[in-house]
């Protein structure tokens, strides 16, 4: 009997003596010649390959919160456009026919403003308005385009880290998956190794007890990281796909050498490419050409238009008058007008009080801005920085538990350990794999959090 449970337990430390990042195995279903079947393309069923790229990439193609950063941007952008048109010359044509009722006074019809009783208008019109709350406009709309557009990166880089969080996570819990059904596999080959020797009087059934007992907590376990591992990938898949799908496997490794760029780059990259800093600066300018907007209330205005066209009693470019006398009806002329604002009641001022409130709060935004940045370069560059230095100790960790368990099983098999010791170790060795892959993950997701920052997404 001894030989059988040594026998066994010789099966159980091969298990659990397995590296803590090897790759799950292979299910039983799945051939030997799996790795030479056809693409996706050729194998509608076969699920398709994502990696880190792809995913951020169909993200941003189907996010709606991103699309509305992109779209605010092309709105913006438009407003600047419609506003620079507003400070080049309009032309305009209008073609128009006039009829007074005639009379028997010596001008033949009755209202003075009219020319004549029939009269005929066909003219084009070059029309300009020269004013200083048009200029500044169009300036406060481009600091406004510029705000949207450091937005939308904003959104963007906000996306990535969401995406790598969910798509690391997801494999994180596949990770776990394949730990917690080796503990539960470890658990059921214990549980057997108990009741052999308590058949052959070598232990109490005190032990069978306590080994079953943790054989349920296990099975409850993978089930709960089995349920875990699909919520993981269910939330990924919305994120990516428009049409749902979970028929996708992750192609990135998580515990892949990822390098962390030295704090230098690091804090350059930061300060030099930063949407927040560039949204908070363009909402002050913003602001800035508000005021003087609001102040041209204060101003004159210029106005110039130029006609060219019919003005006459018939539509036609010629006449000729009752002394055979032929002349052209086509003529031009021209308008300038000064317009000077005198009283609104305090209207303008009232304005100008307003605008310069919202430029003083974006002041104050701007420089929080500015100290929240330097704030979180220290505090995201420390996080990457120590999650980098404890993956090589996590890794350890979980190694250790896996040859302690082993050992403790063996010494247990030849009667020198007690049942408690194993049932120890197995919970070592589950909660130092599942740190190793929290570990991997926070790294992965510290890098994603630079991202935010620096704009450029470390990858391996």
């Amino acid at each position: 009997m001894l030989t059988a449970a040594a026998t066994a337990s010789l099966s159980l430390a091969q298990a659990a003596g397995q590296q803590p990042d090897t790759p799950a195995p292979k299910p039983a279903s799945q051939p030997d010649g799996a790795a030479q079947t056809p693409p996706a393309a050729a194998n509608p069923s076969a699920p398709l390959r994502v990696t880190l790229q792809d995913a951020i990439a169909l993200a941003r193609k189907n996010d709606p919160t991103y699309h509305a950063a992109v779209t605010e941007a092309g709105v913006a952008r438009e407003d600047r456009a419609q506003a620079r048109d507003a400070l080049l010359p309009s032309v305009s044509f209008t073609t128009s026919t006039l009829y007074t009722q005639p009379n028997n006074s010596p001008l033949g019809f009755k209202f003075i403003a009219n020319n004549a009783p029939h009269e005929y208008v066909s003219q084009g019109n070059v029309h300009e308005q020269i004013d200083v709350a048009s200029i500044a406009d169009y300036r406060r709309t481009a600091a406004l385009a510029a705000l949207a557009k450091a937005r939308a990166e904003i959104a963007s880089r906000g996306l990535v880290v969401t995406v790598v969080q969910n798509y690391f996570a997801a494999e994180a819990t596949e990770q776990k998956l394949v730990t917690t059904r080796r503990a539960a596999e470890e658990g059921e080959r214990f549980l057997q190794i108990t009741q052999d020797l308590e058949k052959g009087g070598e232990v109490a059934h005190s032990d069978v007890i306590k080994a079953e007992l943790q054989a349920q907590d296990r099975r409850r376990q993978l089930q709960d990281a089995q349920l875990a591992s699909l919520n993981a990938r269910l939330d990924l898949a919305v994120l990516l796909f428009p049409d749902f799908t979970d028929n996708f496997e992750l192609a990135d490794d998580l515990h892949a050498s990822v390098p962390l760029p030295p704090r230098e780059e690091f804090e350059a990259l930061a300060a030099r490419d930063n949407p927040d800093i560039r949204a908070a600066l363009s909402a002050v300018q913003a602001a800035g050409h508000d005021v003087t907007s609001t102040r041209a209330g204060y101003m004159p205005s210029v106005t110039l238009d130029y006609w060219y066209g019919i003005d006459a009693q018939r539509y036609a470019t010629y006449e000729t008058a009752p002394d055979g006398t032929r002349y052209q009806n086509l003529g031009s002329s021209a308008m300038a007008s000064l317009t000077l604002p005198l009283w609104n009641w305090g209207a303008t001022q009232s304005k100008v009080r307003q605008a310069e409130l919202r430029r003083e709060q974006s002041k104050l935004e701007l420089s929080l801005a500015q100290r929240k940045l330097l704030a979180e370069m220290r505090s995201l560059y420390s996080e990457a920085e120590t999650a980098l230095n404890q993956q090589a100790g996590l890794q350890r960790s979980a190694q250790l538990a896996a040859d302690s368990l082993r050992l403790t099983t063996l010494r247990y098999t030849h009667g020198e350990s007690t049942v408690l010791e194993v049932v120890d170790a197995q919970s070592t060795f589950a909660q130092a794999n599942a740190a190793y892959q929290d570990g991997a993950l926070r790294y992965r997701v510290a890098l994603a959090n630079l991202q935010t920052l620096t704009g450029v997404l470390t990858a391996p």
